[in-house]
């Protein structure tokens, strides 16, 4: 298997266990909140292009938080990844899985994640070369029991998976004590209405607790190896 991810990301991305989705207004609120989720542990985070702010929030975190993996999510047009890799985001994901879409970042040199929700969905990624893949909307399909079965037969491929859609620290669990997911998506940690708010502590606290429930899982499940 031949990641597309380089390796630093790729073990970024691992380690972290939990990467924020954000949907960001203001671009004023960007180093904010990316420093409030450093200072809770959490260290990557996926920009949504959901509002005309997602490209100049990236930039400014680059510059005022350095300490943050910061890529771009929800790019769904070619047109789209050309502006992503100008903004020098570090990977970008799409909730979906656009042949051209994934061809365009290939060719710009992004690593980018797909999004699945099939086998078909799959088959089509790996015939482009992805490896890693956004398993999007996680819960309303049916969580770690259905990802479990669809991903069964590549389990020889080397998938990894990052699950995203209703995963809450309450069933973080069922999915990280998985080897096939390599992260969850957490949208939780730094809900827009916190962001609008600017509750920084309240973002702080719920990376805080995403950190510590990725480490203490990881830390049971060396115990049993």
């Amino acid at each position: 298997m031949k990641s597309q991810f380089p390796s630093e990301i790729r073990d970024r991305i691992e380690a972290c266990g939990v990467v924020a989705v954000l949907v960001i207004d203001e671009v004023e609120h960007a180093a904010p909140v990316a420093q409030a989720l450093l200072a809770g542990g959490i260290d990557v985070m996926e920009l949504t292009l959901r509002t005309p702010a997602a490209i100049g929030s990236l930039r400014m975190i680059r510059r005022e938080a350095p300490g943050m993996l910061a890529g771009i999510g929800t790019i769904l047009t070619p047109e789209q990844v050309q502006e992503v890799v100008d903004s020098r985001a570090a990977f970008g994901v799409a909730p979906g899985l656009n042949v051209r879409v994934v061809k365009a970042a290939q060719a710009a040199g992004l690593p980018f994640a797909p999004g699945v929700a099939t086998p078909s969905d799959l088959e089509a990624a790996l015939e482009l070369g992805c490896h890693e893949v956004k398993f999007f909307p996680a819960e309303p399909l049916g969580g770690m029991r259905y990802l479990s079965s669809m991903a069964a037969p590549y389990g020889h491929l080397g998938v990894r998976f990052i699950p995203l859609g209703g995963l809450t620290a309450e069933n973080m669990q069922n999915y990280l004590t998985d080897p096939i997911v390599a992260a969850i998506g957490g949208s939780w940690l730094a809900p827009r209405k916190l962001i609008q708010a600017q509750n920084w502590e309240a973002i702080s606290e719920r990376a805080a607790e995403a950190r510590r429930n990725v480490d203490e899982m990881r830390n049971t499940k060396a115990a049993r190896n």
